[in-house]
């Protein structure tokens, strides 16, 4: 039994206790804005403050629609704090996967210990899919407990396509992280991937929501393939696909190059 997946469940064993912090985090910004929507979002007083700001801030913040409850839940949480939260945890995750060890030495001892380089890199980076799926749930179950007591009024199934374009949006970011660290095995590099991919993605889409000009940049743009069809509200129709689909190419770029060339030791 202990022979099945153990770099996967050793990877989880060992950061139980930031997962565990995490998913605090995603709580408390759930419970804090969610009910916040009927006395901000539902009497007027948020289209108050929508109206007052400019155009051009609140097309880059996604509050073009932050008075329904749909769409003050995407604004809120799936869009900006949810993502950012999720995003930080998976960068730091997927630069711990494989570049971490590999510059601090413990890479080629783990190797030493009859395991390939692809179990690895397929273990690890299943470990940081997991708990990224694992935060990705935890938010669907508070947002449809607090569906009814807080007025939102969104539907499961769209509510299911917005977690899914959420969860494709962040696992691109860790497997970017993952990849990079396993072609290079360098921390920094790693880190600035993931990271980038994330900054790379919200600046192309609030540069694409500033005029019909710019639209085209919206097709170069993850977070514009997770929310351009406001999944949240309009359930899976979109390009939530090509994230996964990008992100599988990465995944196989990474694991062909880590398991052919050499690990620093």
């Amino acid at each position: 039994m202990n022979r099945i997946l153990p770099l996967f469940r050793r990877n989880l064993a060992d950061t139980w206790r930031g997962l565990t912090a995490w998913t605090a985090g995603i709580l408390a910004a759930l419970f804090l804005y969610l009910p916040l929507y009927p006395s901000i979002g539902g009497n007027g007083q948020m289209q108050d403050i929508v109206a007052s700001l400019p155009p051009e801030l609140v097309q880059t913040l996604g509050y073009a629609n932050i008075t329904s409850g749909p769409g003050y839940t995407q604004a809120t949480f799936f869009g900006l704090i949810g993502f950012v939260l999720v995003t930080i945890a998976a960068v730091g995750w997927g630069t711990g996967a494989i570049a971490n060890d590999e510059e601090n030495g413990q890479l080629e001892l783990t190797l030493a210990h009859g395991v390939t380089r692809g179990q690895l890199f397929a273990e690890r980076a299943a470990a940081v899919l997991v708990k990224l799926l694992w935060l990705t749930l935890v938010a669907v179950v508070v947002v449809l407990v607090l569906n009814e007591s807080a007025e939102l009024g969104i539907q499961a199934e769209n509510l299911m396509a917005a977690a899914a374009a959420l969860f494709g949006l962040v696992s691109l970011s860790a497997v970017a992280a993952i990849a990079v660290g396993g072609m290079t095995g360098r921390r920094a590099w790693a880190l600035g991937a993931g990271a980038g991919v994330a900054v790379y993605g919200y600046a192309v889409n609030a540069l694409g929501n500033q005029s019909e000009d710019l639209a085209w940049l919206h097709d170069w743009s993850p977070y514009s393939w997770a929310y351009a069809d406001d999944p949240i509200s309009t359930g899976w129709a979109g390009t939530i696909w090509l994230l996964f689909a990008v992100a599988t190419a990465l995944l196989v770029v990474g694991w062909v190059v880590f398991q052919r060339r050499d690990v620093a030791v």
